[in-house]
């Protein structure tokens, strides 16, 4: 009898195993959403004076993008930075990202040709170019 018993419960183990195998096969993986890179970084210390004398404020200071092509920045500084579109006495209006927390990104999509040159509201001596064509 206990040959017997042992003999079943070794076959429902075996079953089961068996069973969760084949339905773990059967069951796709979540598609991955895609992680946009950033185009530009806003290096660590470009809230200090004095990366504009290397031209690192962002990591490009110029950058080039096709008509309808997006550019991400991302804040990797421990401070807030923002990327704010003309110069720091003449906003242009096109975009501002408001503040960016360290860590955080901003996209902007551009829609026409031109040479779009950029600040840091909140450090002035930090600015960039984007070129689109």
């Amino acid at each position: 009898m206990k040959k017997k018993l042992v003999a079943v419960c070794v076959s429902a183990v075996l079953a089961l195993v068996a069973f969760l195998g084949s339905t773990q096969a059967g069951i796709m993986e979540p598609a991955a959403i895609p992680v946009e890179k950033p185009n530009v970084v806003i290096p660590m210390s470009a809230s200090r004076p004095g990366c504009e004398e290397a031209n690192w404020c962002y990591s490009p200071s110029e950058i080039t993008a096709s008509v309808g092509g997006t550019i991400t920045w991302i804040n990797e500084d421990s401070g807030f930075h923002t990327v704010t579109s003309g110069y720091y006495d003449n906003f242009d209006g096109t975009f501002d990202s408001g503040h960016i927390d360290p860590g955080k990104t901003f996209s902007h999509t551009f829609e026409e040709l031109g040479d779009f040159h950029y600040y840091c509201n909140l450090h002035p001596w930090m600015e960039g170019t984007v070129i689109v064509k």
